[in-house]
């Protein structure tokens, strides 16, 4: 069954607020559209914990910088109402740029000091801003809820969680693990940007992220160590230019003296025109 089609903030929020009253629970994914199994892996995590599932579907402007790809990002939103009904999306909030920012440039912006500024904050000074103000503001048309995001996006998940404790949001945020393509490419929109050659080498991320956790289950406690055993991989791949690749504290994102007894693996590179992101968890073994 199709999930209904809501495309304005306050019957999205009268509808959730009514089964709220009738008892029920909310679980809330919210994406940019162009959906895949990732996506579809929110919607089954939220859809065996709540009664009623939301996802929204908005290509949020503020989080593109003038150069990036707002205009080409993929959109289809029929192709994604099928895709979310599979998954067990009840409704589906779509709204318009008008809809959501009415009064055109916003006045008012939610940033997550030092957890943005680094690593994909670097990269895209605006970036995080852009996410938490439109994050931020579905939350409160939602109200609420279980709201579910992938780790895929692991610095992303962090900025949330700070946000909703910083703010006192009435909101728990669920990381759910990254879905990955058989060969091991983690599944984003931005992978149909590949060319066929491209996508074959995009690989590299998810060996350069395996070497990195070898480093650090041999032992290594230098971040410096582990983020060289990635740096190498991916440089031996002549299809790909690497932005960053670090061994870094799981909750604060920054790299410490030493590391302790697990780290987060974080890796960014191009492929052509499309810049990739990956991540994984590596246990640190003892130093041999």
């Amino acid at each position: 069954m199709a999930p209904a089609l809501l495309t304005t903030i306050d019957e999205t929020r009268s509808l959730l607020d009514e089964r709220r009253r009738d008892g029920a629970t909310v679980g809330f994914v919210p994406t940019m559209g162009y959906l895949h199994d990732g996506h579809g892996s929110l919607m089954r995590a939220a859809r065996a914990e709540a009664e009623v599932v939301v996802a929204s579907i908005f290509v949020n402007p503020l989080q593109f910088a003038a150069s990036e790809d707002l205009g080409d990002y993929p959109r289809d939103l029929d192709r994604d109402r099928e895709l979310a009904g599979a998954n067990g999306v009840d409704v589906i909030f779509a709204p318009s740029v008008d809809e959501m920012y009415p009064f055109g440039p916003v006045l008012t912006a939610v940033s997550v000091g030092e957890l943005s500024t680094a690593w994909e904050g670097a990269s895209r000074p605006t970036h995080f801003t852009g996410v938490a103000t439109v994050v931020s503001k579905l939350f409160n048309v939602v109200g609420p809820c279980r709201a579910y995001f992938g780790e895929k996006d692991y610095q992303q998940l962090a900025v949330i969680r700070r946000m909703v404790a910083d703010l006192s949001a009435p909101i728990a945020v669920v990381g759910c693990p990254i879905v990955r393509e058989p060969d091991g490419l983690a599944m984003s929109s931005r992978n149909v940007y590949l060319s066929p050659a491209d996508r074959a080498a995009a690989v590299v991320l998810r060996r350069a992220l395996d070497a990195g956790r070898e480093a650090a289950a041999g032992g290594a406690t230098d971040p410096a160590t582990v983020a060289a055993a990635m740096t190498d991989v991916v440089t031996a791949e002549p299809r790909a230019e690497l932005d960053y690749a670090a061994a870094v504290d799981p909750d604060t994102l920054t790299v410490p003296d030493r590391l302790g007894s697990e780290a987060r693996l974080l890796i960014a590179a191009r492929l052509g025109r499309t810049r990739l992101i990956d991540n994984d968890a590596a246990p640190v073994g003892p130093a041999g």
